[in-house]
């Protein structure tokens, strides 16, 4: 009986571990987090608890109806490139989020 506890501690602490990892691992940029994921195992999405991480990792500091963080982005025919404020009183922009993959 003894043994069986310790055998369950050590399951537990190597959950927790990879747990905290892959928590940090979703706090990287989108190169590193793509990479990361990349090495794990499928079945690492099935037994960590992925999507509450993904929701905490990734959630920001905006609240409803905060002005959108302006950025600068390259165009995708990649001759010119894009920044947000540069629209800002001239006309409506719609901002899409979603993947593409």
């Amino acid at each position: 009986m003894k043994r069986a506890g310790k055998i369950v501690a050590a399951i537990a602490i190597v959950y927790v571990l990879l747990t905290g990892m892959l928590f940090a691992l979703m706090r990287q940029p989108p190169d590193r987090f793509a990479w990361g994921m990349s090495k794990l195992p499928m079945i690492s999405m099935m037994v960590l608890p992925f999507e509450p991480l993904w929701m905490r990792a990734r959630a920001g500091h905006l609240e409803v109806g905060d002005a959108a963080p302006d950025f600068d982005l390259e165009s995708v025919d990649k001759q010119s490139r894009v920044r947000l404020s540069s629209y800002q009183g001239v006309k409506p922009v719609v901002l899409v989020f979603g993947s593409y993959t």
